[in-house]
């Protein structure tokens, strides 16, 4: 059964059921009020929702960064996500975004007062009116939800929505599909006040990097799919040439922008080189590596001609025994190059992302071929 804890005047937060908990690293510390299981109604992974009032209720799990492709790229076609090459590294779990005014903020409260449900305060926590009031209205103090911290922090209150003063009030977001993540846990901050040009001074607020790599966790890039000769099928000993055609295989980039920061970041992802794996030790690659670079004019290896069946390809393989009925799994994984520019100067590279396709490759014995 939910428990509920007050906290002050009017002040509730919906604890979390089971089997709903956020923070995995355990049961939450009692002093600290937990929430964010359970959404208001009509709540959704989805932003709700006008800014003047439902957005209170909206998810923060739901960014206000704004992507668009300049390379005018459009979304049809047959596109797929990049994986990092480097294990460890991911885009930042959770971050501080702007997102109300003192006039948006009033009027959300407003609202909550009016209609009921629970507002957000942060990532993790779901309150009704109460704590608006008090805290943002009022000038009351309330602490912080620093779960990942050896101490709790206050924030100090604010009187009637520091309406008149130029900023706006930020407030956590969680990246989406991260909600469980220990680390979301970080931004515990409840929503705080910046004044207009400035970013808080604080560990976990946005910077160009941020948005680069928000960006990079929007790259979509083409499936790979090779061309073979022979295709899908082989003969043992005689070489499979392998290319990707250059039109196919281009530059991709993301610019991603948070609105009333003055921060973007534009992230592109360059295709530089395409991995071979035969499926079977039974195989030679060429070259032997397995790695094909990218030539001058974009394309990977080589288009086969006729009469070059003999010839060693620049970008191939050579099965040396029969798949005896047992396609072999061709894996073709493309390497894309990550760099990334911001505003200030700001640029850096960040971990070369991969796209891996299998095919299916049947090898005989026979060994003639129509030249």
């Amino acid at each position: 059964m939910p428990r509920l804890i007050a906290r002050g005047r009017a002040k509730w937060v919906v604890a979390l059921t089971a089997g709903s908990l956020l923070w995995a690293a355990g049961v939450a510390h009692a002093d600290k009020p937990v929430g964010g299981s359970t959404q208001p109604a009509g709540g959704s992974d989805e932003q709700q929702g006008d800014r003047n009032g439902s957005t209170l209720l909206a998810s923060v799990s739901q960014s206000r960064i704004q992507v668009t492709h300049p390379d005018g790229r459009s979304e049809s076609g047959s596109m797929e996500d990049l994986t990092s090459v480097d294990p460890n590294w991911e885009p930042p779990a959770c971050w501080y975004e702007p997102v109300f005014s003192p006039e948006e903020l009033k009027a959300a409260v407003g609202n909550l007062e009016k209609n009921g449900g629970l507002g957000a305060v942060n990532a993790h926590e779901w309150w009704t009116s109460g704590i608006f009031v008090d805290h943002y209205e009022e000038g009351e103090a309330q602490d912080n939800f620093d779960i990942n911290s050896s101490t709790n922090s206050t924030a100090k209150g604010y009187k009637d929505y520091n309406l008149g003063k130029d900023g706006m009030f930020w407030r956590s977001v969680v990246r989406k599909g991260h909600e469980h993540d220990p680390k979301a846990w970080d931004c515990g901050r409840i929503m705080f006040w910046q004044d207009a040009g400035t970013i808080p001074d604080d560990e976990h607020a946005p910077t160009p990097e941020t948005l680069a790599a928000y960006a990079y966790d929007q790259i979509d890039v083409p499936k790979t799919e090779v061309e073979l000769k022979p295709a899908a099928k082989s003969t043992v000993n005689l070489p499979t040439w392998v290319w990707l055609d250059k039109g196919t295989f281009k530059e991709v980039k993301v610019r991603a922008e948070l609105p009333n920061t003055g921060l973007w970041a534009e992230t592109t992802a360059k295709p530089v080189a395409l991995h071979l794996e035969p499926g079977t030790d039974d195989a030679e690659t060429f070259p032997a590596s397995g790695d094909c670079g990218i030539n001058a004019d974009g394309s990977i290896g080589t288009p086969y001609t006729k009469g070059k069946a003999d010839e060693t390809p620049p970008c191939g393989i050579r099965y040396l025994r029969a798949s005896n009925g047992e396609p072999y799994q061709l894996k073709a994984s493309v390497t894309w190059e990550i760099s990334w520019e911001g505003n200030g100067g700001a640029a850096g590279d960040l971990p070369d992302g991969t796209f891996e396709t299998t095919q299916d490759m049947e090898v005989q014995e026979i060994q003639s071929i129509n030249r």
